[in-house]
């Protein structure tokens, strides 16, 4: 018995946390939930397809484009959402890891930024600067 809840442990935590600590979600290896990160920074976010796929930090990263893939293989730091791609809010506020959400961005500064949620995005954008400095302390922590 315990050796299968050891085993299902390791499959868990595998799951959520990919390599150097980008957010892939459970039973996925995708970064972004598999959305084009340099389609953010168009202002329209799509979500990548497997013919234009690259790894980077351990996970999968998907692309719209040859010329998106292009890009980010060109700057990857450049295109790759803060935190790993978990919530801005949750690591400022709670110095916690949470889940961040495609559908929940900002661009600050050309960086791009998830929240989990809607009502979670609503309280980050009520001090961003400040809670991009507190996330970048905690981040630095990690």
């Amino acid at each position: 018995m315990s050796r299968v809840l050891i085993l299902i442990a390791m499959l868990f935590t595998s799951s959520v946390y990919a390599a150097d600590d980008v957010y892939t979600g459970f039973f996925s290896n995708k970064a972004v939930s598999g959305y084009d990160t340099v389609s953010f920074f168009d202002g329209a976010p799509v979500k990548g397809k497997s013919a234009f796929k690259t790894k980077y930090q351990g996970a999968d990263w998907l692309f719209a484009s040859q010329e998106n893939l292009d890009k980010f293989l060109a700057d990857p730091e450049q295109f790759a959402p803060q935190y790993g791609g978990y919530c801005a809010w949750a690591i400022a506020e709670k110095d916690d890891l949470a889940p961040g959400d495609p559908k929940y961005w900002k661009i600050v500064d050309d960086k791009l930024y998830l929240n989990y949620d809607q009502s979670i995005q609503n309280k980050w954008e009520k001090n961003i600067p400040g809670f991009i400095d507190l996330g970048n302390s905690n981040w630095a922590k990690r």
